[in-house]
């Protein structure tokens, strides 16, 4: 069952109040448009299932957190992801192509770099270091997995996945292997690239359409979608919806017809995975992958134009009548959306079980209050990151329940952890 629409009302309220001065086409991530800071200014086994638990929640307090907001670490350059260690610490890919070390989750962590090889590593546009998983046996394995665009001879090749050990002293990882490579890159610009691990365990990956009008739409092309693959092999999961594609890389697609997937969350009790995708100069989006659904977004129009037309809808659902609708769309504006996580515990109040998406033109933190059927119910912007921090990208809930989220503003960036205020 496809998830249905989201509900009208606070939907346009929602991209009403998040009205911001559109970026242009060519500038998914708006740079240029951070604000003057501070500001003063709310299933097991089987591919991930888009049906709702079948088990009721428990009843959900009324009561919305106040957030505080505590700079763990700073000196980061355009910090991309961040993975938990068991020891307490965490690692955090910078696109310019660094790995550092926070040897703590509170301030006054000192910050180390990991020595790593990644001469071949492509940083141009919006390509780089990007995307990371810590793999679940890292207790024992020290592995980790980082999405990074690749040159060859210095030119752009393509985007991968690159397997990495973390030394036992923590200062160096060398490269175990290249899980998946041949992912399309251009100029860097619109390479996703988010990784998460689904409740089966295999790992699930956001990409970007590099511009390129065709990519979208087309099954044999591992960009402008989600892919599902095994952890340890790299091989596509035998369950995907194409797993029998006669052609080797449909067998990795779980859902086709995205722009730029830069934030993939999966949803506790549910297995339902969520994507944020950037939209050109208007419908940022949230959406539930449905496996083997088209989400509408064909700049090439069919392939009855050149080029790349970002005049077409992001769900084009004219052209595919059966396109799966966002639950959420940002509206005639953009907030170049990043990251997606959930919140979970207690300590959250109304927000438990709240979907965040952080925002790179937008500045700011959005919380999605989810219905159960997956449809958003509401949407708030805590006062406490909204502007004060300027671009926000990574968000990653820590061991400790808190969400940790990186500043991208390209000087002095941050490690943030945000918590209920108590």
């Amino acid at each position: 069952m496809r998830p249905p629409s989201v509900h009208r009302s606070a939907a346009l309220v929602a991209a009403g109040a998040l009205a911001l001065a559109g970026c242009s086409s060519g500038d998914d991530e708006g740079y240029g448009e951070v604000p003057a800071r501070p500001s003063t200014t709310p299933s097991s086994g089987g591919s991930p299932s888009t049906s709702p638990s079948a088990s009721s929640p428990a009843p959900r307090s009324t009561t919305v957190p106040e957030l505080a907001v505590e700079e763990v670490a700073d000196g980061l350059d355009n910090g991309w992801d961040i993975g938990f260690l068991p020891d307490g610490s965490a690692l955090v890919t910078e696109r310019s192509g660094r790995i550092s070390r926070v040897s703590s989750l509170r301030k006054g962590a000192d910050v180390t770099r990991v020595s790593a090889d990644l001469d071949d590593l492509y940083v141009n546009s919006e390509g780089g270091l990007m995307g990371m998983v810590v793999h679940p046996d890292f207790a024992t394995s020290r592995q980790f997995t980082t999405c990074q665009t690749h040159a060859r001879g210095g030119a752009p090749d393509d985007i991968r996945l690159v397997t990495w050990k973390l030394a036992a002293n923590g200062r160096s990882a060398e490269r175990v292997r290249t899980l998946l490579d041949g992912l399309p890159l251009s100029t860097g610009r619109h390479s996703g690239c988010r990784p998460e691990l689904d409740a089966t365990g295999a790992l699930v990956v956001g990409t970007g359409d590099t511009a390129n009008g065709r990519i979208p739409q087309d099954l044999t092309s591992l960009g402008g979608k989600t892919l599902r693959l095994n952890l340890e092999t790299g091989k596509p999961m035998p369950d995907n919806p194409f797993a029998d594609a006669k052609n080797a890389n449909q067998r990795y697609v779980t859902s086709y017809g995205h722009r730029n997937v830069q934030g993939v969350a999966l949803q506790p009790g549910t297995g339902r995975i969520f994507t944020a995708e950037h939209g050109p100069s208007f419908n940022d989006e949230v959406n539930v992958i449905e496996p083997g659904a088209n989400y509408g977004w064909d700049p090439a129009q069919g392939g009855s134009v050149g080029g790349y037309d970002e005049s077409v809808p992001m769900t084009d659902t004219d052209r595919y009548p059966k396109a799966v609708r966002a639950i959420w769309q940002s509206g005639k504006t953009t907030q170049a959306v990043c990251a997606a996580e959930f919140l979970e515990g207690e300590q959250w109040g109304a927000f438990d079980g709240a979907l965040v998406i952080t925002a790179l033109k937008g500045a700011k933190l959005l919380v999605l209050t989810l219905d159960e059927d997956g449809s958003v119910a509401d949407v708030a912007i805590p006062k406490a990151t909204n502007g004060p921090y300027g671009r926000l990208r990574a968000a990653r809930l820590g061991p400790d329940g808190a969400l940790y989220v990186t500043t991208s503003n390209g000087d002095d960036d941050k490690l943030l952890r945000i918590s209920p205020r108590t």
